[in-house]
């Protein structure tokens, strides 16, 4: 399965999650169209289940970005002949 990139989940996430928290007609009709968005993003049928799903993904993505800066600064200088 294809996994969307972090910057793409996070938005959907955030921009969910403010939609709910208002409670406005229209807004509540944006909130089922991230919802959806989110369900297919991470291949889940509900959107709770899709915001666990997301929340994974980017807790991951992050340790690994974390991971991969400090072996990086760790390692010294790179030179390239």
């Amino acid at each position: 399965m294809l996994m969307p990139h972090p910057a793409v989940l996070r938005t959907l996430v955030d921009e969910y999650e403010a939609t709910k928290a208002s409670g406005s007609a229209e807004d509540d009709t944006r909130a089922q169209d991230l919802a959806y968005t989110l369900c297919v993003s991470t291949g889940t049928r509900e959107v709770d289940r899709a915001l666990e799903v997301a929340r994974g993904w980017l807790a991951a993505a992050t340790t690994a970005d974390d991971t991969t800066t400090r072996r990086s600064a760790d390692d010294g200088p790179r030179v390239y002949a």
